[in-house]
């Protein structure tokens, strides 16, 4: 049996910010951007890994949410407490530089961990945390 990784998910409030930042900051390309049933699908990757996608969603896709339900989720999301992803790169520190540049949110800069990588921390535009890593060189 052969498992891989097709789609992970991201929360945005701003599809629109969220795109400007995923693809003009980051490099990802755009694979997606249609309208289904009454809400924005949008998937981004990046062009190395063809196989794999970010859906950017709204808080709460789901249609049975209720509105608190809905408010819980915006809540969370204002304070940077859903979903996260790590990034691998080449370069941290050129990717920290160019990141920083765009003005992203700062929660890290490169430092050397103890488990073996090389890593900086940021926010994207809705608050969701984004980590950018490389092996330590031995």
């Amino acid at each position: 049996m052969d498992i891989k990784l097709s789609q992970c998910f991201i929360a945005v409030d701003d599809h629109d910010a969220a795109i400007a930042f995923y693809r003009d900051v980051l490099g990802l390309e755009v694979r997606n951007d249609v309208g289904f049933e009454g809400m924005r699908w949008v998937t981004v990757g990046s062009p190395s890994q063809p196989d794999v996608n970010i859906v950017l969603e709204p808080p709460v896709a789901h249609p049975n949410a209720s509105e608190t339900d809905k408010l819980a989720m915006a809540e969370l999301m204002a304070k940077g407490l859903l979903h996260g992803v790590i990034f691998s790169t080449d370069d941290v520190d050129a990717t920290f530089e160019r990141v920083s540049a765009a003005g992203a949110d700062v929660l890290q800069e490169p430092m050397d961990q103890p488990y073996g990588v090389r890593d900086c921390g940021f926010r994207d535009p809705a608050g969701n945390l984004l980590r950018f890593s490389q092996p330590l060189k031995r």
